[in-house]
């Protein structure tokens, strides 16, 4: 019996502008569909005046430019293919009940980086259009991927007040520092939820928050050798309430589902199936007495190596309070993913704790399409995780047919991977960072005529 693929729209057109990342790059060479950051503060920059230097030359300011952070968020502006059928404006392969508006455009943005400062600036400084971004989707339950949510919801929140469409650049007086005592105060205010409406311009007033329901109270960090002492903990998450005190509509999602109109897929849980995939070796999580994590964790779904009740991670909980747990698989991780029409799939893999290989074939085996680009942290950074790096290139390059087009290597996939990815696959391997945008479009795909072209293989 085949396999159904889930009902994913085509897109005509698919934009992505990079918001928060770890890499800042200006000056190399990028292929044709990117462009760097610099020229998209040209328009909005001011004018040398008369008498000047320089008299109508646009003059930057570095204040306004971006700034990177340890994290990741990409904007994601996707516009569907459409066909008209019967006078119905639908989707290839959909139907007239779910029909498209012929203008559509989507916003979408992944994950929000690690903090209250960067993504807003960054929203400021790339004048991005932040009362249309209807849906924020979280990859996974980390703080330097959700640290920014609440300051992202609070300046949507006041640019709807104030009915404007893009926030003041930064230069402008742009009041950063309210923004953030704005957030931190929503912390503890609540805030009822209501239905989006769509208003002039493209605005939404409101923005669903897509989650993953098992957020930790909180994660930390145990390195080697012995994986068993915490470290540090990280930053809690926000927490639903304060999501929705923040002015978003909290969407707790365990299972895979479209959004965006249907055009981009949130995946469910990523079966791990490759062998030395095997997570965030150092992950550990605060578990409260009582929880299903608390007297399961040895043999939590996803585990590939059981522990035994001697593993003990130090420090102990006070009795009665919790415990670490030690927790490698994040198994909270969701990816996302586009179909470009006539290119294939773009896959969004925010930190890859399932591991890119396991994303990558769940992506191919859901959708039976080919991979036109990776985005997004590879996690093979640290020196625990340089093993994994030879079988991942050699993944990426041989046994998935044909090679992806493009990888954009991003956040915490590490210098060693991303040399050994560009000596396999060459400039299909590209250094893009916080500021870029990056523009795929689409191309016609015949129906029965293009299926040889548009073709996928895992050859082991």
């Amino acid at each position: 019996m085949s396999i159904v693929p889930p009902k994913l729209q085509r897109v005509s057109k698919l934009t992505i502008t990079f918001l928060v990342d770890n890499n800042l790059e200006w000056m190399t060479k990028l292929p044709p569909g990117f462009t760097h950051e610099l020229q998209q503060h040209i328009p909005h920059s001011r004018k040398a005046g008369t008498g000047e230097p320089g008299a109508g030359v646009p003059v930057l300011d570095f204040n306004d430019f971006c700034c990177g952070a340890h994290g990741f968020s990409a904007l994601i502006e996707t516009e569907p293919v459409l066909a008209i059928y019967g006078g119905d404006a639908t989707a290839p392969g959909g139907s007239a009940e779910g029909a498209l508006d012929p203008a559509a455009h989507y916003y979408t943005l992944f994950d929000t980086g690690p903090d209250s400062l960067s993504l807003v600036r960054n929203i400021r400084a790339l004048q991005v259009p932040i009362t249309k971004i209807d849906r924020v989707v979280t990859s996974h339950w980390h703080s330097d991927h959700t640290g920014g949510l609440l300051s992202f919801l609070d300046l949507r929140r006041k640019c709807v007040e104030d009915g404007v469409t893009t926030p003041p650049l930064t230069s402008a007086g742009a009041d950063v520092e309210g923004d953030i005592h704005r957030a931190q105060a929503s912390k503890t205010e609540s805030n009822p939820s209501s239905p989006a409406t769509k208003e002039a311009g493209g605005s939404v007033s409101t923005c669903t928050v897509d989650v993953h329901p098992s957020r930790p109270h909180l994660r930390g960090i145990a390195p080697p050798p012995t994986w068993k002492k915490v470290l540090c903990a990280l930053p809690p998450d926000p927490s639903f309430d304060a999501i929705e005190a923040a002015g978003g509509i909290v969407e707790k999602r365990d299972d895979g589902h479209t959004v965006a109109g249907g055009t981009v897929w949130i995946s469910g849980e990523v079966p791990r199936v490759t062998e030395w995939e095997k997570g965030l070796l150092g992950g550990v999580r605060w578990v409260k007495e009582g929880e299903d994590a608390w007297r399961d964790h040895a043999t939590r779904k996803g585990d590939l190596e059981a522990s035994s009740e001697d593993d003990v991670i130090e420090p102990a909980g006070e009795a009665g309070t919790g415990k670490w747990i030690a927790e490698p698989h994040i198994m909270d991780e969701r990816y996302a993913v586009v179909d470009v029409e006539g290119k294939g799939l773009v896959v969004f893999s925010s930190c890859s704790h399932a591991g890119i290989v396991n994303v990558i074939r769940d992506a191919v085996k859901t959708f039976n399409r080919p991979i036109y680009m990776i985005v997004g942290g590879l996690h093979l950074a640290s020196a625990d995780l340089y093993p994994r790096i030879e079988p991942t290139v050699k993944f990426l390059s041989e046994t998935l047919r044909p090679a992806p087009t493009y990888i954009l290597p991003m956040h915490c996939t590490g210098w060693k991977a991303k040399i050994a990815l560009e000596e396999a696959l060459g400039e299909g391997v590209v250094p893009a960072g916080v500021g870029h945008r990056v523009e795929i479009i689409g191309t016609k795909e015949v129906e029965g005529v293009d299926a040889r072209r548009m073709w996928v293989s895992i050859v082991e």
